[in-house]
Formats: C-alpha cells, sequence, structure tokens
C-alpha cells in the first residue's frame, strides 16, 4: 500500500532510531505540534525507544483540545435556543463550564452529529423553518470545508444556515510558546496535514527568529522517526533549518485552491486557547462580507465568557510545561468517562493518549 504499509516497516523504523541513538550526544526537548503526532508516538512506543536524553514535548495540535470553554457554552446556548447544531462527533463530549453538548441533546436539544459541513447546509435547506448552526472547529486543515459550506449556503439562497467558527492557526501558536518563559524546547515537529494546506513558507520567519529547527512531518511511525532524526541531526551540528519530512504530501506552497476559498470567507484575527488565552492574530473570524453567517453575531452570543476550571491543568499540557501523568486529577478524578478538560475526551488528545495506552509513562 503505497506510502502506508511503508512508513509503518519496524524494520526501517528501527533502523532510523538506531541512528538516533548513535548521534545523540546531548539533551534536547522537540515538541510535536500536533495530537495526532502525540497517539502515534504514544501508542506505538516510540517514547520508550528513544534514547534518554530526547524527550519529547506534547504541543497544543488538538483543535478540540485548544477550543475554549465559552464557545462549547456559545453552543450549548443554540441548542437550548431550539437551534439545530450540527458538529463532527469529537466535540459532542468536551465539558462546558457546566455541561457538555451531548449532556444538552439528552435534555432534548436537537445535536446533529455530521461527517461534512456541507451536511449541514442540506439540513437548513430541508428545514426553512429551523435555524441551522455547524460548530466549525479546527485548525487550517478544516477551514476549506467550513468556508465552502458559507459559499454553498450563499449560492443556494439558504438564509437560515450559519456557522459558529472556532479556527485557529499553528505558527501564530508555535510562537506563543516560544515567547513563553518557561519554554525549554529546542526543535519542532510540524504538522503534515496543516502543512499539506496551507504550505510551509509562514515557518520561516521562525525557525529564523528563534534560532531552531522545524521539521514537517507525517503521522506514522517511520515518518516521526525520521522527522526526530532530522531534528536531532540539526541541534547536534548546531544547525537551524526548516525541512519537510512530509514531501510526498506537502508543497511548499500548500493547497492553492483550499487557500482561495480560505481568504474569501475569513481574514485573521485574535482567537482564544483553552488554557492559554488570547493570542494575537492566531485564527480565522468570518469577514464583514459574510457577517449573516456568523452564529455569534446572528444570535447576539458572542458576550458569553466563563472562567476555565481550576482542576484541569489543559494549558500547561498544551504549552508543553508538564506531561498529563503529572497532573494530580489524571485517571482519578479526570478519565475519558468524566473528563475534567478536553485533553481526556479528545481523540488527539494527550491525556487521552496516555490514558488509552501508557498511563505508566513517566517523564
Amino acid at each position: 500500500m503505497k506510502y502506508l504499509s511503508e512508513y509503518r516497516n519496524l524494520a526501517e523504523t528501527k533502523k532510523v532510531l538506531d541512528e538516533i541513538h548513535k548521534i545523540t550526544t546531548r539533551e534536547w526537548n522537540i515538541m510535536e505540534i500536533c495530537g495526532g503526532q502525540t497517539h502515534s508516538l504514544v501508542k506505538n512506543g516510540i517514547l520508550e525507544l528513544l534514547p534518554e536524553k530526547i524527550r519529547m514535548i506534547h504541543g497544543p495540535g488538538c483543535p478540540v483540545c485548544v477550543t475554549p470553554l465559552n464557545l462549547i457554552d456559545k453552543a450549548i446556548e443554540l441548542l437550548e435556543q431550539g437551534v439545530i447544531v450540527c458538529s463532527f462527533g469529537d466535540m459532542i463530549r468536551v465539558p462546558g463550564s457546566k455541561k457538555s453538548l451531548l449532556e444538552t441533546k439528552a435534555s432534548g436539544g436537537d445535536l446533529r452529529i455530521l461527517y461534512s459541513p456541507i451536511e449541514a447546509v442540506s439540513i437548513a435547506k430541508n428545514n426553512p423553518d429551523k435555524e441551522v448552526v455547524f460548530f466549525a472547529v479546527g485548525f487550517e486543515t478544516t477551514a476549506p470545508a467550513n468556508a465552502l459550506s458559507v459559499l454553498h449556503a450563499e449560492k443556494e439562497g439558504i438564509s437560515n444556515y450559519s456557522i459558529l467558527a472556532s479556527h485557529v492557526l499553528v505558527p501564530p501558536a508555535m510562537e506563543a510558546i516560544l515567547d513563553d518563559k518557561f519554554c525549554t524546547i529546542n526543535a519542532f515537529l510540524g504538522a503534515g496535514h496543516v502543512c499539506a494546506i496551507m504550505g510551509i513558507k509562514d515557518y520561516y520567519p521562525l525557525v529564523s527568529k528563534y534560532k531552531i529547527p522545524i521539521v514537517i512531518t507525517g503521522f506514522e511511525p517511520l515518518d516521526l522517526v525520521q522527522g526526530i532524526y532530522i531534528a536531532v541531526k540539526q541541534l547536534e551540528a548546531g544547525r537551524y533549518e526548516l525541512a519537510n519530512q512530509y514531501s510526498r504530501i506537502v508543497k511548499e506552497e500548500g493547497n492553492k485552491a483550499a487557500i482561495n476559498v480560505i481568504n474569501t470567507i475569513f481574514k485573521i484575527g485574535n482567537r482564544e486557547w483553552r488554557g492559554i488565552g488570547e493570542i494575537s492574530n492566531s485564527g480565522y473570524v468570518i469577514k464583514e462580507a459574510y457577517r449573516k453567517y456568523d452564529a455569534e453575531v446572528k444570535f447576539n452570543i458572542s458576550t458569553i465568557k466563563v472562567p476555565e476550571n481550576p482542576n484541569c491543568i489543559a494549558g500547561e499540557i498544551l504549552r508543553g510545561i508538564k506531561k498529563p501523568n503529572q497532573c494530580d486529577q489524571f485517571g482519578k478524578t479526570c478519565k475519558p468517562s468524566n473528563p475534567l478538560g478536553a485533553p481526556m475526551v479528545s481523540s488527539e488528545g494527550a491525556c487521552a493518549a496516555y490514558y488509552h495506552f501508557s498511563t505508566n509513562l513517566i517523564d
């Protein structure tokens, strides 16, 4: 199977791991940005196979994990107003300030779990007497489909459709992490799927400004160990460059058609990140020309603000300051069946990865 089975090849993966052991002479902290990368590292036992001097730090690259409580509360408010709220399945159990979307559905809210925002447009067309909102959460990867849903609704003349947008951008988050006074990161593994959409040009300034290697990496075991090898090789040589391990998918310029549709509907603005706070110019907001499709404006819910759960250290985990099993609540009051925060319930959350695959991992 081209581009899949060969990147799960145990013998080839072991060869690269052996090379990492050979070249590693110093302690290095490497952050993988994407939650999918975190799950692959933990599930495949790669963390235990790396040299002791290599410490992988789990980053904020799970859009569900970084969606702030107030956005979930806004979606719940819409459900309680009688709006049909549509969402991907990974959002429905994430706790808001008092309850989750799934709990609101159990109380009578009309929550629809979909695979595509275009399905939500169809629901709006078939229910002209009801308002329909798609909970548009994600990094750059899901922004094109959400933007297309707005364009499709406009083309069809559907006025009862809107999106509750919570799109965040990876490079500004990386910069915020590097500016944190507690940051100890020496290199990054960049998120390959994000770069498949956006290209890699936004990472050159980070490499230059912070003098830090960034390796755009895939998600299979061989992808990850190759990415780590490239990063360590640069670090040991005192070099810092942008490298593209995932060149079979990621091109320098990205996907121009996807970028164009994003830029039609969205502009860059400030965004709040769960556990981190507001980061300047770190997300997409709907342009004025398409405000009638902005659920926050349409339903006047932009003022909903709630504090984070004080018992959840998601912010420290998402910034790479702590590992999931360093949380006092991990596996006790916080479990997938009763999560305190999104990283325990999301399919890409670091806490869920540790809980399901390696609860005995220690720092």
